[in-house]
């Protein structure tokens, strides 16, 4: 390993990861009556893993509950819970888009409640430490690995937006080419709607002999 320290490495892995992936704890207030939801917009092929508790004070025996759905970008149900107090939905993305999690309490509970959710994403979900001990490795050899699953998913995800940048062009372009036809054809009828005035306008006139 000549020339690269652990402390390169290392950082190396941290801001590869922090420029891509995501892990970040998201708070939510719950009203008594009424949906919160938070999304997600993610690429193909991606791990998603989310952790919820519901946060309470008050009494033990009058503690609310929520219910839970996840939602793809087609609107297919991957996570459906009710009442509950914790848990847990993991899948991997099949089609780009925003998913969509969202909770509400579904008790008569008084009052609302705090939700914390601690939601990973992409290399972030993965659990390194079951794959440094299968793999039976560790130290420098570990960050390494890290750095080399954030660069395919750096990759991945330049491919992704490559490809929703040409799809994006193509639907500009498909919309230019509608306006371009819409004002030729408006530009027609106005024409024609002049042509008609006049010889309209002309035949009055001379029925009227005006001219």
């Amino acid at each position: 390993m000549g020339g690269v320290s652990r402390s390169s490495v290392a950082a190396a892995v941290l801001i590869a990861v922090w420029l891509l992936e995501s892990a970040a704890a998201v708070w939510i207030d719950l009203p008594e009556k009424g949906t919160k939801c938070v999304s997600e917009e993610i690429q193909p092929n991606v791990v998603v893993l989310a952790d919820y508790a519901i946060m309470f004070e008050g009494n033990a025996y009058n503690h609310p509950t929520m219910a839970v759905k996840v939602t793809s970008p087609y609107g297919n149900t991957l996570h459906h819970k009710e009442n509950a107090t914790v848990g847990q939905f993991a899948f991997t993305t099949s089609e780009a888009g925003n998913y969509l999690a969202c909770f509400w309490i579904d008790n008569e509970v008084k009052g609302g409640a705090n939700v914390n959710i601690d939601w990973k994403i992409g290399i972030a979900a993965k659990d390194w430490d079951s794959v440094a001990r299968k793999e039976k490795i560790e130290g420098v050899e570990l960050e390494l690995r890290k750095l080399e699953a954030a660069v395919e998913a750096i990759h991945n995800n330049l491919l992704y937006l490559k490809a929703r940048e040409a799809e994006m062009r193509e639907v500009s372009e498909k919309t230019n080419a509608r306006v371009a036809w819409f004002s030729i054809m408006s530009l027609g009828v106005c024409i024609a709607v002049s042509v008609l005035q006049s010889w309209h306008l002309q035949g009055y006139f001379r029925k009227k002999k005006l001219i």
